[in-house]
């Protein structure tokens, strides 16, 4: 075979191989700054085209939600949710809340008073005493800072508040239109409440005491 035959056969082959290249992906011609011609498959980069900066982890969890509470804190408050319960005119109740908003807890407080209110508070404590606290499924009566601190303590809720200065707890609401909303076919059935055994000489007139 001549030479000149030989250079012809790798002449095609070179241009089938180029070919078969350009079938399968895009070759682009780029040009860099010493003017060096060069061939990819990925296309040329502007240059004077801005960079592009991904979001930060902060600007990404901005407008992610997640309650407004510090991960530590909404886990806590997702395991030991904390309500407390109220009714007006309540000197301890004010107290209760002091101590709450004091230490930085996020509670739902529920008032009891109408009767039905009162009913369905007694089925859930055992008396008509308030103010009355719920951390998980512990009950507490009364207001004492001390046994309080103490099962928050062991809840895991921190010690100081770590809640951001523009968080507010829900409004209070009454403690029979919850109980109705959780009734709901659709809604789940709320957790069974422990219930406690009175002695006898409890008085079980109706009323509520503080």
């Amino acid at each position: 075979m001549s030479l000149a035959r030989s250079i012809g056969f790798a002449f095609l082959a070179s241009l089938a191989a180029l070919g078969s290249m350009g079938a399968a992906a895009q070759v682009y011609r780029n040009v860099g700054p010493d003017g060096k011609v060069t061939f990819s498959d990925k296309p040329p980069v502007d240059r004077q085209a801005p960079p592009q900066v991904a979001p930060s982890v902060a600007m990404q969890s901005a407008g992610a939600g997640g309650g407004g509470l510090p991960f530590e804190l909404r886990t806590v408050s997702g395991r030991y949710p904390v309500t407390l319960y109220t009714a007006e005119g309540c000197g301890p109740c004010a107290s209760a809340r002091g101590f709450l908003a004091g230490r930085g807890i996020p509670y739902t407080e529920k008032i009891v008073s109408s009767n039905e209110d009162a009913a369905a508070f007694r089925r859930l404590s055992g008396e008509v005493r308030v103010p009355f606290l719920t951390v998980g499924t512990q009950q507490l009566r009364g207001y004492s800072e001390t046994e309080w601190s103490q099962y928050l303590d062991a809840a895991g809720y921190p010690k100081t508040s770590q809640l951001p200065a523009s968080y507010r707890n829900p409004p209070p609401t009454p403690l029979v239109a919850a109980q109705q909303a959780q009734s709901q076919p659709d809604a789940p059935a709320a957790p069974q409440q422990p219930s406690v055994q009175l002695p006898s000489t409890e008085p079980r007139a109706p009323g509520i005491r503080f």
